[in-house]
């Protein structure tokens, strides 16, 4: 649902500003088949993370330029995240179902079920979200990045694209493979605040 619904909406973003790219790829849609990635759902199912297939801009069609109209675009991704997991939060905060640790299932009730469900999705597309906003090609943080940022400081994460797969897979190798955790320390603490917002 999130990987689905973050695509959607870079994609009918783009449309909306002018950009009729993703609809002649047939992206604009919900339909999860036009959006995931064979490997990288499989890579979801055996290791616990994935990836959707790009959705195709070509940011010289878009209205407000390419650099503000690809960040513009980029946003609209873990934004979506935060929204989804804004509106599946709400249920489990103002006591609508009631959640109890995976550890009672044995108590579980119907609406026990749905509020595990809940901060399920309320868990991941956080998650989703605060790391896409890692401000490294090919992540959307990148784009956003390039276009906020300032001066000097704009112009290095433009130059970091080409290198950006690359770095990314390196903190990745060195967050799991050793004690020196540099992705949890980059997204824990942001995703530990928007967790607590949401559901407390």
């Amino acid at each position: 649902m999130g990987l689905v619904f973050h695509e959607f909406c870079h994609a009918i973003v783009a449309d909306i500003l002018g950009d009729d790219t993703p609809r002649i790829a047939g992206r604009l849609t919900l339909n999860p088949l036009r959006h995931l990635d064979p490997f990288g759902t499989i890579m979801m199912l055996l290791a616990g993370f994935g990836w959707a297939k790009p959705v195709p801009v070509n940011g010289n069609h878009l209205r407000n330029g390419p650099t503000i109209g690809m960040a513009t675009v980029a946003a609209a991704g873990p934004i979506s995240n935060f929204v989804m997991a804004a509106l599946f939060a709400l249920p489990v905060r103002y006591g609508l179902v009631q959640y109890l640790d995976p550890s009672l299932l044995s108590r579980y009730q119907f609406e026990n079920y749905v509020a595990l469900v809940c901060v399920d999705v309320v868990l991941i597309n956080v998650l989703l979200g605060v790391f896409n906003l890692i401000p490294l090609a090919p992540l959307d943080g990148s784009r956003v990045a390039v276009a906020l940022l300032p001066g000097e400081l704009g112009r290095f994460f433009r130059q970091l694209e080409p290198y950006g797969m690359g770095i990314l897979f390196l903190l990745f190798v060195v967050s799991t493979m050793t004690p020196l955790n540099i992705l949890g320390m980059i997204i824990n603490p942001v995703y530990a605040a928007i967790v607590e917002f949401l559901l407390i």
